[in-house]
């Protein structure tokens, strides 16, 4: 193999073992146990908002529990909280 072939494909390879440890990560350890943190956030968009606990509240509410606080805002808004809520239910994570 030529060594400016080698490079893209061992790039691709480091990006698909990358994405499989950030997507699984997350999801075992907020499936072992929920951090007191991650229920506070769910509690507040519960209080706040119309919107049930779906997969999407419970993972950015991870993501706003490790400090990710954009990701977390982002993520939520994305499954249609209001930026308010969002915010106030990331800062209710951290």
């Amino acid at each position: 193999m030529r060594p400016s072939a080698r490079i893209p494909g061992i790039l691709a390879g480091l990006v698909l073992a990358t994405g499989g440890i950030v997507f699984a990560a997350p999801a075992a350890t907020a499936a072992a146990a929920a951090p007191t943190s991650v229920q506070d956030c769910e509690k507040y968009i519960a209080q706040h908002s119309s919107k049930k606990g779906t997969a999407g509240i419970g993972q950015a509410c991870y993501e706003g529990s490790i400090g990710n606080q954009t990701s977390c805002a982002a993520s939520l808004t994305a499954v249609g909280i209001s930026a308010n809520v969002a915010s106030g239910a990331c800062r209710a994570a951290h």
